[in-house]
């Protein structure tokens, strides 16, 4: 890696005739990486700290590579995080933050995280919701400013039928009959099946996507780096290990039928 150890005045016309690289550049002398995150169990857990998350460990290991300390923003809500990172409260989103087209209208991402895809799902003993025309049938919980809430109304369900309750209640408000159904991201629904049995994957919304970490475009330095880091860790065992650590040794399988069209 190229030194930072440069002139002053050198460093200040570098900077000014590449800004995209000065996103990283400025972090390596800040020492701190800052992530704007929500809390939620699987992805970005800011109450455990035995259990911090998967997107958590991605970034640990990333952050110790290159002797940075992660300094985490909690940020209000989902709908509240392009707005923050916009206003340089933080470097970066993680969190199991979704790449959606509207997404990429304002932010960057990085390579790949995690794949996903949104699945409907419900409790038994209710059939499970087998069709877009069943779930549109339903009272559906979802999470407002979430790619959860627009594959929801993507689907076309009913604005009267769509409840919006607070991140990662979804499955309390299945069981209190607030609604009949939810649209969540598989991977958490793997999870939640592993705390409740009576859980049940429905109808598989959308295409196949991904789960990444949003950045500013102007930071196109931090974006390599961090897609650079991302892409080798995914080809590696550690991978694998961190996978079934969160989610379960159903989650392989669950995945590959998620991929599928």
């Amino acid at each position: 890696m190229r030194s930072l150890a440069l002139p002053l005045a050198a460093a200040a016309a570098l900077w000014a005739a590449a800004p995209a690289a000065a996103d990283w550049a400025e972090i390596k002398q800040r020492g701190t990486l800052r992530v704007l995150a929500v809390h939620e169990d699987l992805f970005f857990n800011l109450k455990d700290p035995q259990r911090p998350g998967f997107d958590r460990e991605l970034l640990q290991g990333f952050a110790a590579l290159h002797k940075l300390e992660l300094d985490v923003v909690e940020v209000t809500g989902w709908d509240a995080m392009i707005p923050s990172l916009e206003a340089g409260k933080g470097d970066l989103i993680a969190g199991g933050y979704a790449i959606t087209g509207e997404r990429l209208t304002r932010i960057a991402f990085s390579s790949e995280a995690f794949p996903s895809r949104k699945v409907a799902f419900n409790r038994r003993p209710a059939p499970p919701v087998a069709s877009l025309d069943a779930l549109r049938a339903l009272k559906v919980c979802t999470v407002k400013g979430t790619s959860m809430a627009q594959e929801v109304a993507a689907a076309q369900v009913p604005a009267a039928n769509v409840v919006f309750v607070p991140s990662g209640t979804m499955p309390d408000a299945l069981r209190a009959g607030q609604c009949e159904a939810a649209v969540l991201g598989v991977e958490h629904v793997i999870v939640q099946r592993q705390r409740d049995p009576q859980i049940q994957l429905g109808v598989f919304l959308g295409e196949p996507g991904s789960l990444a970490f949003g950045l500013r475009k102007a930071d196109a330095a931090l974006r390599a780096e961090l897609s650079s880091y991302l892409d080798n860790f995914r080809r590696s065992p550690s991978w694998s290990r961190l996978v079934v650590k969160y989610l379960g040794d159903e989650a392989a399988e669950v995945l590959r039928k998620a991929r599928e069209k």
